[in-house]
């Protein structure tokens, strides 16, 4: 993947398609069914997206061995580097690193079960 490359909102939707087949691989038709209902998107528009995830090194591809013209994706990274990422990118753009005060806003700003809050406790008692 290129350096500060992520998905962007949008491309985040084809990737969530390609991260819910298991690894499998999926067409672009696969793929724009797939996030049917999900957001209006054209097909024209998914296949852009994922031409530039495929540039940013997100996404790669086989080409069928029975129609050269249909090639089949998969995600080159995994849904947790990805958000891992992301996590990281979110804390430096909107709260200049400052991870405790990023966590602070999302926890004043969710309405957590308690099942939740004890998980944040138990992974703030880990760290």
């Amino acid at each position: 993947m290129k350096k500060d490359a992520l998905p962007s909102e949008t491309e985040w939707l084809v990737m969530e398609a390609l991260w819910d087949a298991g690894g499998a691989p999926l067409t672009s038709q696969e793929i724009i069914h797939s996030l049917e209902g999900v957001r209006e998107l054209s097909p024209k528009t998914v296949r852009v997206l994922i031409n530039r995830l495929y540039a940013k090194g997100m996404v790669d591809y086989t080409v069928d061995k029975k129609d050269s013209r249909v090639y089949h994706y998969t995600a080159c990274m995994k849904r947790e580097e990805c958000q891992l990422l992301k996590s990281k990118q979110f804390t430096e753009s909107y709260f200049s690193g400052n991870s405790a005060g990023a966590l602070a806003a999302l926890i004043k700003n969710s309405a957590l079960t308690k099942e939740q809050l004890a998980e944040l406790k138990t992974l703030l008692n880990q760290s």
